[in-house]
């Protein structure tokens, strides 16, 4: 099964394009704690979605139950029209691909090396065809190299192809990671944190990535703590709270929601509102 393209027509609102990701109702139980519930979300071609949420809301539970990590205790999740088989493998080669909280590189391989990694999912050569080199497999590998190259020029990291992963700064091993996902050949994109740890200048270079990507016509889903970051970016946001949707919508108007700001910074206390009010 291959990523069939999506033609994007960006006269269309992103609102009104097919949806992509229908995940409905979707919860989560560990036992007796409930990480995720009811959780209910739609992403169309071609739009840029926000996740946010204070820290434990559950945000990279859903994101692991979307992309196959767990099996979701209740609810669906559809790709395209289809059922998404709760299995890593099928969800990337359904068109689904994400990054990590925690940059996952195989940091003994060089940067090439990592995005051709994921390029792999798109070819079908066996294990006879690379054990005795046979046709199939050298084209496939020449045209994966090809391939890796273009990525590590879209995202910056050309110049990079021949280095040790665990060699190169921080927002460059966050760059190859989004290369590497992108080498799958996704229509959606999940990004978990891609600014964590990032100084200004990087999370710059991050948006402007992120858009870069949206503009190839592909959807975006990321989550992010940093909010300057998610409204600037975001066509539409989700905000999580205990593992629930608190409010839906446009970055302004989940921006301003006294409950998205009560959810980050609490309730004043009754000292407090007598001051606000004297």
């Amino acid at each position: 099964m291959t990523a069939a393209p999506v033609q994007v027509d960006d006269r269309v609102p992103a609102a009104e394009r097919g949806v992509l990701l229908d995940a409905r109702n979707v919860t989560m139980q560990f036992g007796g704690l409930r990480a995720v519930g009811n959780v209910s979300m739609q992403v169309h071609a071609g739009e840029i979605v926000g996740l946010i949420g204070p820290n434990g809301a559950g945000k990279t539970t859903f994101f692991n139950c979307l992309t196959g990590l767990y099996r979701p205790t209740a609810g669906s999740v559809t790709f395209a029209g289809q059922p998404l088989p709760p299995r890593p493998r099928k969800v990337v080669y359904a068109g689904m691909a994400r990054t990590f909280q925690n940059i996952r590189l195989f940091h003994n391989m060089t940067a090439l090396e990592n995005v051709m990694v994921g390029r792999y999912c798109r070819t079908k050569s066996n294990a006879i065809d690379a054990v005795f080199r046979l046709p199939r497999h050298r084209r496939e590998e020449r045209e994966a190299t090809a391939r890796s190259l273009e990525l590590l020029a879209f995202v910056g990291l050309e110049k990079k192809a021949d280095a040790l992963s665990r060699n190169l700064p921080y927002g460059d091993q966050r760059r190859l990671e989004i290369a590497r996902a992108l080498a799958t050949d996704p229509q959606l994109l999940l990004l978990d944190e891609p600014t964590a740890g990032m100084n200004p200048q990087e999370t710059r270079e991050a948006e402007d990535l992120i858009f870069r990507i949206r503009d190839l016509g592909l959807a975006v889903l990321v989550i992010e703590h940093d909010m300057r970051f998610i409204f600037n970016l975001c066509d539409r946001v989700y905000c999580l709270v205990r593992g629930e949707v608190l409010v839906e919508g446009a970055g302004d108007v989940v921006q301003n929601d006294p409950r998205v700001i009560e959810a980050y910074i609490g309730r004043p206390t009754a000292i407090e509102e007598d001051e606000n009010h004297a």
